[in-house]
């Protein structure tokens, strides 16, 4: 269930973080914003690359915890373990994508 309630987030914030991006505010001089933006961009660079490092290390975690799951038999520990792993997996990676539109919105 909570795994559907990540997945159902992360449907509505979709296309909220495929928007175009924020508009100038008044009173903030262009140029401003374009050196703020040549600031930004390196940055930007290394946030995208842990982004997909990290989905590259939750599909491995999800293969193991599916992998777990199927082989846990009638132990009813190892089952719950698995789910655990998986619902980790999708809040974190829930939190990794979502972060920039989440400071979005806070400012």
């Amino acid at each position: 269930m909570k795994q559907y309630l990540a997945l159902a987030l992360m449907l509505l914030v979709l296309p909220m973080a495929l928007a175009d991006g924020p508009e100038i505010p008044d009173g903030i001089d262009p140029a401003d914003q374009e050196q703020f933006d040549a600031i930004l961009q390196p940055v930007m660079k290394i946030y995208s690359f842990v982004k997909y490092i990290s989905t590259i290390v939750a599909a491995i975690f999800l293969l193991y915890a599916g992998i777990t799951y199927m082989s846990s038999g009638s132990d009813p520990r190892k089952r719950d373990q698995a789910k655990n792993t998986a619902t980790y997996v999708f809040v974190g990676l829930f939190v990794i994508w979502a972060a920039p539109l989440l400071i979005g919105l806070m400012a």
